[in-house]
């Protein structure tokens, strides 16, 4: 029992000398992955750049503190979470493949997300309003809370889930255009690796690593932004469903749905957050 110390302390040891070794900057701690999403999103909006809305994958999209920081900073988001995210309100919590079960068949539209290598990008999608937060939001609010799913025309077993917060009066095929834009945040990437070499260095030390993979990066922004100019943008569908055809805690409420309280049992205690 007494070694067990000495042990912590030869692996702390150990990790600063390498640290040392491959010469990282003392300022540069450990962080999770939220972290430096938030200061991303905080230093971007700081200088100035024009964000309306971010886009992001489950490791973000789950993360409670990044979708409150965007929702405080008045920037919309379509986010991924994954299948066992919970949906809280005051009502209780359901898990939001628990609600998108109980969307009707006139719920779902079908509609292009986006162009990709081979054309539109078409999903069938199902979207609705989570009831006001009374705690955070003004009255009247300026933005809804959104449950989406995508699904595989082809293959309807294939769901992703989405949640998101837009200004009121948003169009599904607005959020499923959001969405689809992630999918640029890897094309990016590939076409980095692909066409400046962002992957191709053998290096041991932080400041190389940091050199390369900025001037990788600042060589592949500059070749977008000559793409950019030189082609268009792809026109957005749109589409329109009909009124449900049975009773269900999912409600057509002008031009969206909105979901009122599930059928489903609350699963834990009830949170006032979403």
């Amino acid at each position: 029992m007494r070694s067990m110390p000495r042990m912590e302390e030869s692996s702390e040891r150990v990790g600063t000398i390498r640290v040392r070794a491959a010469k990282i900057p003392d300022e540069r701690g450990f962080a999770t992955k939220g972290e430096p999403a938030r200061d991303i999103v905080r230093r971007c909006l700081a200088a100035g750049l024009p964000a309306t809305w971010v886009t992001a994958d489950e490791a973000y999209g789950q993360d409670w503190h990044f979708r409150r920081l965007l929702e405080q900073l008045d920037v919309g988001y379509v986010v991924a979470v994954p299948k066992s995210q919970q949906i809280k309100s005051l009502a209780g919590i359901w898990r939001i493949d628990q609600l998108i079960e109980d969307a009707p068949a006139d719920a779902w539209q079908r509609t292009s997300c986006g162009d990709g290598a081979k054309g539109p990008r078409v999903y069938d999608w199902a979207a609705a309003k989570l009831p006001a937060n009374v705690i955070f939001d003004p009255d009247p609010p300026t933005h809804d809370r959104w449950v989406m799913a995508r699904r595989s025309p082809s293959n309807p077993g294939e769901l992703a889930y989405y949640l998101a917060y837009a200004p009121v009066g948003v169009e599904i095929t607005e959020l499923a255009r959001i969405a689809g834009s992630r999918w640029a945040i890897e094309e990016c990437f590939q076409a980095a690796k692909n066409e400046c070499g962002l992957d191709q260095y053998e290096v041991r030390r932080y400041p190389g690593w940091y050199r390369h993979i900025t001037l990788a990066m600042l060589a592949h922004a500059v070749l977008t932004a000559l793409a950019a100019q030189a082609g268009g943008e792809a026109a957005k569908g749109a589409a329109e469903t009909d009124q449900p055809s049975s009773r269900s805690p999912w409600q057509r409420s002008g031009g969206s749905w909105t979901l009122s309280c599930p059928t489903h049992e609350a699963t834990t205690t009830p949170s006032p957050t979403h």
